[in-house]
């Protein structure tokens, strides 16, 4: 019997999770012999939380209940350090609670893994559904990234994690800052199946341009090394070329010196005792037995 956690992170949208509680509790039946449990991440929600049944196929619901928003990396990060305090378990699958990370693809990465139990696997996105605006944005992103970090991250929170791979992933100090970064700088031995983003079970989406923003420069600055070794690269390049297109070349040269200062800002705001503050944020824990 394998033991399993799934934890995911929520802000107010307890509808969207009731329902993908039961739409995976549904997927799951095909596994009668192993042991699943939710760990639901509160991140400070302003909405009271409705009362909602467990299902008869999940063993528990715990809910940490966080006294304040510190935001939705920051709540994983925590709820990654959490569970391997104090839960007992072999596999994690952290996923979105808000129907865009689909349930019946949580069965897809469990079968995946068991073709090789030793490796984690990513659901690595082959289709969004977001519109057309925000979809070109994530590709200006991945570019970016690409070109500065030579890393494609073509993935994002829903993923299956072993035990193992889960530990080392906890001792990466910018886990807090960006968790697709994190894994994709530690864990080097994964598969992946192919994802196609759902689209939310309610309301809009919370991704604002600005957060939007955030979250391309917190994956960036997990890299942050390579970031400063290809910037001078560049830079190199850029001085050569200004003999041949004269001054006007020093302006992308300026603008690559305030991204490196940018990136350099970001990720110094990880502290050692992230966990600490993540532990003294939390409020409450409620168990949703039967």
């Amino acid at each position: 019997m394998k033991k399993f956690i799934i934890l995911i992170p929520v802000f107010n949208d307890w509808e969207s999770l009731s329902k993908l509680i039961k739409d995976i509790s549904v997927e799951l039946k095909e596994f009668k012999k192993d042991e699943f449990k939710f760990v639901i991440l509160n991140d400070g929600s302003t909405n009271s939380r409705p009362k909602f049944d467990k299902p008869e196929n999940i063993l528990s619901i715990r809910i940490l209940n966080m006294k304040i928003n510190k935001g939705h990396t920051f709540c994983i990060a925590f709820g990654i350090h959490y569970v391997l305090k104090n839960e007992e378990f072999d596999n994690l699958i952290l996923m979105d609670g808000d129907g865009e990370d689909r349930p019946e693809e949580v069965i897809s990465l469990i079968k995946k893994n068991l073709e090789n139990l030793e490796k984690s696997v990513i659901a690595k996105r082959v289709k969004r559904s977001e519109g057309i605006l925000f979809t070109f944005l994530y590709q200006i992103h991945k570019l970016i990234t690409l070109i500065f970090t030579g890393h494609n991250i073509n993935f994002g929170n829903f993923t299956f994690l072993t035990k193992k791979d889960l530990t080392s992933l906890s001792k990466e100090p910018l886990l807090w800052k960006s968790y697709s970064a994190s894994f994709k700088k530690n864990i080097k031995n994964f598969t992946y199946i192919n994802s196609i983003r759902g689209k939310r079970f309610f309301g809009p989406s919370k991704m604002s341009f600005f957060k939007l923003v955030f979250h391309s420069l917190s994956i960036i600055a997990v890299f942050k090394y390579q970031v400063f070794l290809r910037s001078a690269f560049l830079l190199i390049i850029f001085s050569y070329l200004s003999s041949f297109l004269g001054i006007g070349i020093i302006i992308p040269q300026i603008l690559i010196a305030l991204f490196c200062l940018v990136i350099f800002s970001v990720s110094l705001n990880s502290v050692d005792n992230d966990y600490e503050i993540g532990s003294k944020n939390l409020n409450s824990i409620n168990e949703i037995a039967q």
